[in-house]
């Protein structure tokens, strides 16, 4: 099997953003992207590794079983080429097992890596269908390719394969973005686990139309769409009793500064739409108030969308046109 290029590989850095799916009551079909990041750097080498610093070093270093090296070696395997061992250098800022899209981030990055060094010539599509067959649901994969707020869905191509829709609906967000991350971390399975294997039709209906206006709230801007979609009957009310800062941060939704407060992801973490025209400082001090009132500990974490995801920075080899 031919080798990869390794001359290829050594082209610049990836910058993949965090990202936060579901988003209330677009369940698995809609993420947005926002500013913190997982920078990788390779290189190649005699042997797999991995150089982490960060948040979470722990946990992104090691050698060829990291996820990123892992995604990296099987795309190209998959694809009859022998992958060139690397060594990473790896800077995170997204908690990891939190909800932030870290695991997608992760692996967008070895697909990248493997595009870029095998040469293959994947369109955008391709890349994120690929995620998102790994991640099990396309969101996390579209919003972080793509950037800013993304909505996906998977689908099947002309030829009758699977693949991935994903468009990129917005790329500004007027609300900054307030994060409250737990100490503990929340594996999706379990999250997953204690979801219904059926709903009523009244819950059905009550999330597609949330979803909807959530878009609109989005493509129009208007912080009374925002806040009157914030609600989900499908995930949140099965998860709550996981992520107990979702029914203590609820109580403030509406409240002076605060639009609402959805699970980010699967959870634990809690995403909170803040009213731009109130100090993020004041509002902030309350939100952290509120919590130790109720002995709930949380990191708050201020930050905004991410206009940009990865493909706006990993070459034109890899950045066609998504559908």
């Amino acid at each position: 099997m031919p080798r990869t290029d390794r001359a290829a590989l050594e082209s610049g850095e990836l910058v993949l953003p965090a990202t936060s799916a579901n988003l209330g009551p677009a369940f698995d079909a809609a993420a947005l992207a926002f500013s913190l990041h997982l920078r990788v750097r390779a290189e190649s080498s005699s042997e797999y590794s991995v150089e982490a610093k960060g948040r979470d070093a722990q946990f992104c270093g090691g050698g060829a079983e990291n996820l990123i090296l892992k995604t990296y070696r099987e795309v190209l395997q998959s694809a009859g080429k022998q992958p060139a061992p690397l060594r990473l250098e790896v800077s995170n800022e997204i908690p990891i097992g939190k909800g932030c899209g870290s695991s997608a981030a992760a692996r967008l990055a070895g697909i990248a890596l493997a595009v870029r060094g095998g040469e293959l010539n994947w369109t955008g599509e391709q890349i994120i269908a690929e995620a998102s067959r790994r991640e099990g649901h396309p969101d996390n994969a579209a919003a972080c390719w793509l950037g800013g707020l993304a909505i996906a869905r998977n689908a099947m191509a002309a030829d009758g394969s699977p693949t991935v829709q994903a468009v990129k609906v917005a790329g500004t967000c007027p609300w900054p973005l307030l994060f409250a991350i737990p100490e503990e971390p929340l594996p999706t399975e379990e999250a997953r686990r204690v979801l219904p294997g059926q709903y009523s039709r009244g819950d059905a209906v009550f999330n597609v139309q949330s979803a909807m206006f959530l878009l609109a709230g989005f493509t129009h801007a208007r912080s009374d769409l925002l806040r009157s979609a914030l609600h989900d009957r499908i995930h949140e009310p099965y998860r709550a009793p996981l992520c107990p800062l979702l029914p203590a941060l609820r109580e403030l939704a509406g409240s002076e500064g605060i639009l609402g407060a959805v699970l980010s992801g699967a959870g634990p973490s809690v995403l909170m739409f803040l009213e731009p025209e109130t100090a993020a400082s004041k509002t902030m001090e309350r939100v952290s108030k509120h919590l130790a009132q109720r002995r709930l500990k949380a990191e708050l974490l201020l930050t905004s969308m991410a206009e940009n995801g990865a493909s706006a920075g990993v070459g034109r080899a890899t950045t066609a046109r998504v559908r």
